[in-house]
């Protein structure tokens, strides 16, 4: 196994997911496992696409398949798949910011309707994520880098059910209380400084959110993850998916 490719274990697990099997309909996949390992070479190093080694084939034909896929939802069903085999006793929900590079805002039409925000560190993406007791991710978001933390919280929790929601004090809010009170679950989530009345939590379960942290920390080792280098949305989603499901790997 060369470096940043799957191994035989990881394979196992996600190859049925994807497309591209002699059973499924329209075309076969020449080597699915070959593309995987090319798309998991740009993931983890970071490098252009025409970098990729010539042993994963001609990089225009691996990132147009890699296209293909990200405009299909494959990553993010692979994912989802993945991700069905969680523990739901506590869910916790927290954002990064990504820093894009320069030459994610290049080409007709700039940073506009791609996710991109403009703050004080320059072009950013912020990337909010909900993640199960163990710390892995469960349901993540791009949105631009500006956007307020709270403002995705209800899509993360939409549909999920656990016995306690943790975040810290930026999600501290009347309406989402009420959401996460309507869940039936606890609210882990210490009150802001603005408030009249603190409103008290669980301190001993509240230490279980350093999980997601790292998980994060975790998703960082993956370069296209930790700096976005994608001028489209689609693409860099697709790697935020993939990156994540090499977490449940």
């Amino acid at each position: 196994m060369k470096r940043y490719e799957l191994s035989e274990a990881q394979w196992q697990r996600i190859a049925s997911l994807l497309p591209g099997k002699v059973a499924d309909p329209g075309r076969t996949g020449g080597d699915n496992r070959l593309f995987v390992d090319g798309c998991s070479w740009v993931l983890r190093s970071g490098a252009h696409w025409c970098g990729l080694p010539e042993r994963y084939g001609k990089w225009k034909t691996v990132h147009r398949r890699f296209s293909r896929w990200c405009h299909a939802g494959v990553w993010e069903r692979a994912f989802e798949a993945l991700a069905a085999d969680h523990d739901n006793q506590y869910l916790m929900i927290d954002s990064t910011i990504v820093r894009a590079h320069s030459q994610a805002a290049t080409g007709k039409g700039g940073p506009r309707n791609q996710a991109l925000g403009r703050s004080r560190g320059g072009l950013t993406t912020r990337i909010p994520m909900l993640a199960d007791t163990l710390g892995r991710p469960l349901r993540l978001l791009v949105t631009p880098g500006e956007a307020s933390d709270i403002g995705s919280a209800p899509a993360l929790l939409d549909g999920r059910r656990a016995k306690a929601v943790l975040a810290d004090k930026a999600y501290d809010s009347d309406d989402l209380r009420e959401q996460i009170a309507a869940m039936d679950a606890e609210v882990v989530i210490p009150s802001k400084r603005s408030r009249k009345i603190a409103i008290p939590h669980d301190p001993g379960i509240y230490k279980h959110r350093n999980q997601i942290e790292r998980c994060f920390g975790r998703l960082e080792h993956f370069r296209r993850f930790a700096t976005r280098y994608d001028r489209r949305i689609i693409h860099f989603t697709g790697f935020v998916h993939f990156a994540a499901a090499m977490i449940w790997l």
